[in-house]
């Protein structure tokens, strides 16, 4: 019996050339010609204010905490369900997390409880678009532009997902808030092995973002010949990524659109087999304003004995099936820092939610054994 696993990176075929003209170029540090190739692609088609590769996506929102002075006593609000990065990069800042509980019908944060969150000492707001799907970003906006507060999208998981607003638009996930930040680890849609992006929505944090991407040193405008000499301005790291990562994910930024008609189809057919089982686990929601771009396909079921059980059955049967975000706020780390609300649709997702094998390679063949196998528990 062959093994299905979780994820499997898919590849389009052109990587290996472009790695190989990159390496030809004679330039394989950061901001080579691919990067550049990446950056135009992303202004061009999702008309992103600036974007800047960074080696990963908590390399980005380390840069976004920077770039709002982030400092000692202030909160930042934002779900306990999600990847730690979203928190740390704040934490590492100083920075007081407040959590946010999820939606009863989505592993989202709850926007309408945002708004009870705030203080004096709020700062930002860091949506997660959890699995790809949109927060409703109106609402979000308007907290935040009501409270003057900043608002970094953490849209690690969205390349290709949109948010329909009350004024009809439809606009690309990350070019809502000021700044976003995006993964392109091996497990996301569009991947480089590793690698992400800061998007720069808001003018006036461009220049800074630059700086503080290139050590804190203005190398960037001596490169563009604006300066005649670099030299050391701002606090800062080196979170750029060598060229090399920048030709793979070009490679695969080209094949954007059949990447995501094959997942997106994967994602259809699991909806199709497992609707008739809605009673037994609680499938997917898609809000009305936002899109799936297929990032997962995720169940959640009733308690976690029985998710336990379910991830062990498929793995007897060479399926691996895996569980997602443990709650931040009841972590080692934070635990004894969290002084806020219980928040029991967090943990529920934490207990009870499960991911299916998702990857471009996915068969009909392969996703009928998988739900064959899941319902025959």
């Amino acid at each position: 019996m062959s093994q299905i696993p979780f994820n499997k990176p898919y590849l389009t075929g052109k990587e290996i050339d472009y790695i190989y003209q990159a390496v030809q170029s004679g330039k394989i540090s950061g901001d080579g010609m691919f990067t550049k190739k990446c950056h135009g692609f992303f202004e061009k088609k999702y008309s992103f204010n600036k974007c800047l590769l960074t080696s990963s996506c908590t390399d980005a929102l380390e840069m976004a905490a920077i770039l709002l002075n982030i400092k000692p006593g202030d909160e930042v609000i934002m779900p306990s369900y999600t990847f730690v990065s979203t928190a740390t990069a704040f934490v590492l800042r100083g920075a007081n997390i407040i959590f946010c509980d999820s939606r009863t019908d989505h592993p989202g944060m709850d926007e309408d409880q945002i708004e009870s969150l705030i203080t004096e000492r709020t700062k930002a707001i860091v949506p997660v678009h959890y699995g790809g799907v949109a927060c409703d970003m109106d609402k979000i906006m308007d907290i935040a532009g009501r409270h003057g507060l900043y608002v970094v999208e953490d849209a690690a998981q969205c390349i290709e997902s949109y948010y329909t607003g009350k004024d009809g638009i439809r606009k690309p996930l990350g070019s809502i808030g000021h700044m976003s930040a995006f993964s392109f680890h091996e497990t996301k849609n569009i991947q480089s092995g590793e690698g992400g992006m800061l998007v720069v929505n808001d003018p006036q944090f461009a220049e800074r973002a630059e700086i503080i991407r290139e050590k804190g040193t203005n190398r960037s405008k001596f490169f563009r010949g604006e300066v005649d000499k670099y030299g050391w301005c701002d606090i800062g790291s080196s979170f750029l990524p060598s060229d090399i990562i920048a030709a793979f994910l070009y490679a695969q930024l080209e094949n954007v659109e059949d990447i995501q008609r094959k997942r997106i189809s994967i994602w259809n057919k699991y909806q199709e087999l497992l609707l008739p089982f809605k009673d037994r686990f609680s499938l997917p929601v898609i809000p009305s304003y936002a899109t799936n771009n297929a990032h997962m396909f995720y169940l959640v079921c009733n308690n976690l004995a029985e998710r336990t059980e379910i991830i062990e059955h498929l793995k007897k049967n060479g399926i691996s099936s895996v569980y997602h975000y443990l709650s931040l706020h009841k972590s080692p780390f934070y635990e004894s820092k969290y002084h806020g609300e219980q928040l029991p649709e967090t943990d529920r997702y934490t207990d009870c939610l499960f991911r299916l094998p998702m990857f471009y390679e996915l068969t009909d063949a392969d996703i009928s054994r998988v739900v064959t196998t899941l319902i025959s528990q």
